[in-house]
């Protein structure tokens, strides 16, 4: 299924013309729509923008000149890192959702550059300070294993996200293992890069539906 591919293997598709970033797109936020609300792993979607971005990397694709590393494939982005367009609320009920949200953090300024599809905005710990992936302005997010126990944190949002095929890649942040616990806990891998504060996590066993338990 195209929701089971890495971003590797999506681009080598684009490349072959077996897949384009749109179809790649739509099937990640079909998943989405279909198994987010049992997660909680998303807390900001555009769809629209998301098919934009896919339908310009299509073009570029079909023109065989890729804007970048990383061009048509979804990715998400945890709710920390400024994203240009929209507001970055780290969880809290502090932050003032009005913005101005006008720059890209430097990792999402990157990712931006090399074409990724941006999907949304994936779920943190209010301020990212703890290692599970709960707070008060939009909820717990479960882990997909088993939807009574956490995802980790604080890039739980991340972890669940990749995990049940809603992008290949998600961005977040580690201080004292805000992307390992999460990879951990729900089975994926985590690429830390100092520079760059980087997560691209990829499920390690076939994903499941998310599960009230064992």
């Amino acid at each position: 299924m195209t929701v089971d591919l890495t971003a590797t293997e999506l681009l080598a598709a684009y490349r072959s013309g077996e897949l384009s970033p749109v179809e790649a797109t739509e099937a990640a936020l079909d998943r989405i729509r279909r198994l987010d609300p049992q997660v909680n792993a998303f807390c900001l979607v555009d769809a629209d923008a998301a098919l934009a971005a896919a339908k310009e990397s299509e073009d570029r694709w079909r023109q065989g000149e890729p804007a970048g590393a990383l061009d048509g494939v979804p990715t998400s982005v945890k709710d920390i890192l400024l994203t240009r367009g929209w507001p970055t609320m780290r969880g809290s009920r502090t932050v003032d959702p009005t913005g101005p949200w006008d720059v890209d953090g430097p990792h999402v300024a990157r990712v931006r550059e090399q074409g990724a599809v941006l999907l949304g905005k994936t779920t943190t710990p209010e301020l990212g300070w703890k290692g599970v992936t709960d707070n008060p302005l939009t909820g717990v997010t479960r882990n997909p294993w088993d939807i009574t126990r956490t995802a980790g944190g604080s890039s739980g949002g991340s972890a669940a996200a990749v995990l049940l095929g809603m992008g290949p890649l998600s961005l977040g942040t580690d201080g004292g293992g805000s992307v390992r616990i999460p990879a951990a806990f729900t089975g994926t891998t985590a690429l830390k890069r100092p520079s760059a504060a980087c997560r691209t996590t990829r499920p390690a066993r076939s994903a499941p539906s998310p599960t009230s338990g064992r």
